[in-house]
């Protein structure tokens, strides 16, 4: 066994269980390939031509960025610092509704594959070969990332085979994107975000029969300090409160659900506006219910070995190993459970990978191959098939490099937001400000991604202070075997927490006059490249006389396009129907449920000739 833990190690029934997760992604595939295999055209392969239905849609929404990352680092991050990331729930709202009102009706409307389509249409090609770089290298940095931080940590407690997990993991993946298209992604998804909840359960049910109930569990949070829920300080320097993760968290998820390719692809693909707003709003309902399982599972860890940390104590070396060294503590009796848990963190890789291969083809396809060749619509579709085997074996290689860089993990989930605040600006531009014009775009992108990309190296250079950060103590009072290896198993490159807050505190004038700034929450790396895109692009284009610009009103936000228009409208209608103004042609150009463009019905239209 390559982890020096004392808990036990896999089972074949564990195997198994694994195993079954694999075969049944790789099944839905096949399945697929063997349905559609009448599939002529790319469009069909990346976007499931157009015909989903809102519910495995918002299904999969959720399980693309609960990655195995949320699995095994939410739990660990209230085990060490509390249950305030729970108020990511906000932020959560505030995503659905912008991304509803917002984002959803321009790109739905223009029937597009690509997100970064629009940016050419709104400014100029440069704006859009940016932009798809910078997604390109946004997300094969995550995904390398997703795949091999999970089989680092369940390795290392479980024993079991580390490159088998990542090859095995990434094989399959690809195996599915290459075969089914987005509709295998999809319906791999809502058996994925399954397989998570139910490893989350296994977890959360065993723990409270241990302890003896739900209320012993927050009873001992609350000792413990965990029930940290009333922390309204503004300072931006703080790393979780309740500003920065719910203005911070709404910034960062924005710029996943309002325009990540893997996300905007999913919701454009169903077959009509009412269905993408829907699948929004009920993936916000499995969003709450991960987010809650994760927060839950992290009190039990606090529970359980809140006399008695194995993290102090030296049996794991990082805590991303928290879970799965209670998994294995007190699940390991149980053939199959530890399976299952192994399963839900893979699951959170599988569906994350997944997702992030089929938008990588999506977005070579459309941005790349398309504008520069003529290939029919047959050889593109082949052509997608390619990219979807290339971007995976591309990124199992990003998950060996991830093996080499180590602590940067941390860095590499920033690039979320240092990546997707200043893209997040850019397309706000395009949509919301009339006036903004290509130069104004590319100078803002640019000035965005320079400020974000300097303050978040400057952070990785000059780390915040504890103070700032805050973890809660951790106890070994409880502890009752010989410590031998004390001191010797702390490879982690963060300090065990009780020393933490006796570090020496640095003298001032070792540090940049920066280095406050390096200090902001990491959660503000987002909302601080938007902003400066914005403002910069907003400069730059009326100072290049964006004021004369005419832009097509299909590339902005109209207010028609929004539920708040509606709203209003019937209210007003009300009103008029109780003071007794009959108006019998009022709803007739009703325009809910509007068609999808992409797809056109003509039996209807063939059925009004006839009746005329």
């Amino acid at each position: 066994m390559s982890g020096g833990s004392t808990v036990g190690s896999f089972a074949v029934a564990d195997y198994v269980v694994f195993a079954l997760m694999l075969l049944v992604s790789a099944a839905v595939g096949v399945y697929y390939a063997w349905t559609d295999r009448s599939q002529r055209s790319s469009g069909d392969f990346l976007t499931g031509g157009r015909r989903l239905t809102a519910l495995p849609v918002s299904m999969s929404l959720t399980a693309s960025f609960m990655s195995a990352i949320t699995v095994l680092a939410n739990p660990a991050e209230v085990y060490r610092y509390g249950a305030s990331i729970g108020y990511y729930a906000v932020s959560y709202v505030f995503t659905m509704l912008v991304t509803s009102e917002v984002f959803l009706p321009v790109f739905y409307k223009l029937s597009i594959t690509s997100t970064y389509e629009y940016l050419e249409l709104r400014f100029n090609r440069a704006t859009r070969l940016l932009g798809t770089m910078l997604f390109i290298v946004q997300t094969i940095l995550y995904t390398g990332i997703v795949i091999y931080a999970p089989a680092l940590a369940l390795n290392q407690v479980t024993g079991m085979d580390l490159w088998g997990a990542v090859i095995s993991t990434g094989v399959v993946c690809t195996f599915y994107c290459t075969m089914g298209g987005l509709k295998a992604v999809v319906w791999t998804d809502v058996i994925q975000l399954g397989v998570m909840l139910a490893g989350f359960l296994a977890v959360i049910i065993r723990s409270v029969v241990l302890q003896g109930g739900v209320i012993t569990i927050i009873s001992d949070s609350q000792h413990g300090g965990r029930l940290n829920l009333t922390d309204f300080d503004a300072n931006p320097l703080r790393r979780h409160t309740f500003w920065t993760l719910s203005i911070g968290g709404t910034f960062i998820w924005l710029s996943v659900y309002g325009i990540n390719q893997a996300q905007v692809q999913r919701y454009v693909s169903c077959k009509n506006m009412t269905h993408a707003r829907l699948s929004l709003y009920i993936n916000l309902l499995g969003l709450w219910s991960v987010l809650l399982s994760s927060v839950f599972a992290g009190m039990c860890l606090f529970s359980v070995y809140k006399s008695c940390d194995p993290w102090t104590t030296g049996l794991i070396s990082a805590p991303d190993q928290l879970m799965p060294y209670l998994v294995m503590d007190i699940l390991g009796d149980y053939p199959g459970l530890p399976g299952l848990f192994v399963a839900a963190a893979f699951s959170g890789s599988l569906s994350t990978v997944s997702s992030s291969i089929n938008a990588l083809a999506a977005v070579t396809v459309e941005d790349i191959i398309r504008p520069y060749s003529n290939f029919s619509e047959k050889h593109l579709s082949w052509i997608s098939k390619g990219m979807s085997l290339f971007y995976g074996v591309l990124c199992i290689g990003m998950a060996g490099l991830a093996s080499l860089m180590g602590g940067i993990l941390q860095a590499t989930i920033s690039i979320f937001g240092i990546i997707g605040g200043p893209l997040l600006g850019l397309f706000t531009l395009g949509i919301l400000c009339p006036l903004a014009n290509s130069k104004g775009a590319l100078s803002g992108l640019v000035s965005g991604l320079a400020l974000s990309l300097w303050v978040g190296i400057g952070a990785q250079i000059y780390p915040p202070p504890p103070d700032m950060s805050r973890p809660l103590p951790l106890s070994t009072d409880g502890c009752n075997f010989t410590m031998t290896t004390h001191g010797l198993n702390w490879t982690s490159g963060a300090l065990p927490v009780q020393n933490s807050t006796a570090v020496a505190p640095v003298p001032d004038d070792g540090k940049p006059m920066l280095a406050d700034l390096y200090s902001l929450s990491y959660l503000y790396f987002s909302p601080l490249g938007t902003i400066v895109a914005i403002c910069v692009g907003l400069i730059v284009s009326i100072l290049t006389g964006g004021c004369k610009l005419k832009v097509e009103s299909r590339l902005m936000l109209r207010k028609e396009d929004t539920s708040f228009y509606y709203l209003i409208k019937m209210l007003k209608g009300r009103i008029k129907s109780r003071s007794g103004h009959l108006d019998l042609k009022k709803n007739r150009d009703m325009t809910f449920g509007n068609a999808n463009p992409a797809f056109s019905d003509f039996e209807l239209d063939l059925a009004k000739t006839n009746i005329s």
